[in-house]
Parts: structure tokens; sequence; C-alpha cells
């Protein structure tokens, strides 16, 4: 009877194939904190909301290095920035084409299915411009 191999990942492969893929260099800190964004569920979340879970898992992290994280995440595409208003952004692990509600009670931020909106006209882009994307924030509040 041949023995079975059982491979098993390391606790942050896919973590540092997400950032060598993205062209980051996969850092203690970029390592804690894409393992707290991309492990489970696609969701929103602020740079104070992440900085408070890095601490409760005991990753020693400034909130600046969380804000410059989240952004470099940003550019490299692993994140979308969702501004609310202005100095009020989310951070959306989902980086396909989508929109969303935005609770002004509550903060929450909730996904909208692309074909649910539907917009039959755009103004035509300025000179030497053209529409990279649309992105729609729907505000509601409790009645």
């Amino acid at each position: 009877m041949a023995e079975q191999k059982i491979e098993r990942e390391r606790p942050y492969t896919q973590s540092i194939e997400r950032l060598k893929t993205a062209g980051l260099r996969p850092t203690r800190q970029r390592l804690a904190l894409a393992r707290l964004l991309f492990d489970g569920m696609d969701r929103h979340v602020t740079a104070e909301q992440l900085h408070g879970e890095a601490l409760g898992s005991h990753v020693r992290v400034s909130l600046a290095t969380v804000y410059n994280t989240l952004h470099q995440f940003t550019e490299a595409g692993l994140l979308r920035e969702v501004v609310v208003e202005a100095g009020r952004s989310y951070f959306d692990t989902n980086t396909g084409s989508h929109h969303h509600f935005f609770h002004t009670d509550s903060g929450e931020l909730m996904d909208i299915a692309a074909e649910q909106i539907v917009l039959d006209r755009l103004p035509d882009a300025p000179l030497g411009t053209s529409i990279d994307s649309v992105d729609v924030i729907i505000r509601v509040r409790r009645t």
C-alpha cells in the first residue's frame, strides 16, 4: 500500500502568491493585513476597522501603515476604494464591476450587482479623455 502524501499549505501561501502576483513584496505587515482582508468573504472595511482587527489579532502595526498598505493594495488592483463622502473611504475586496448602497445611519456599505443598475445615457467625456468606469453610490436611511 503506497503512502499518500498530504500536502499542506503554509498559512501565508495564498497571501504570498496574491501579493507577488500583484507585484508587491510580501513583507510581514502586508502579509498579516492581506490575511485579515482576503481570508473569507468579500467585504468593505475602513482603515480604522482594519487597524482594530490587526491589533485584536496581535499584529503590531500603526494606523499610518494600515493606510499606506490599503492604498498600495488599491494601486496594485487588490482592493477598490469607495469614497462615500469627503474624508470617508471604504476599501472593498470585491474589485469586480458593481455598485453600492450606503446606509447613512449606520455607515454600512452593501454591494449592488452591476446588472441591477441601468444607465441608458452618459455625458460625453471631456476632450482627450475616455470614461474608465462608473461608480454608483445610493445613499439610504431607515424610515
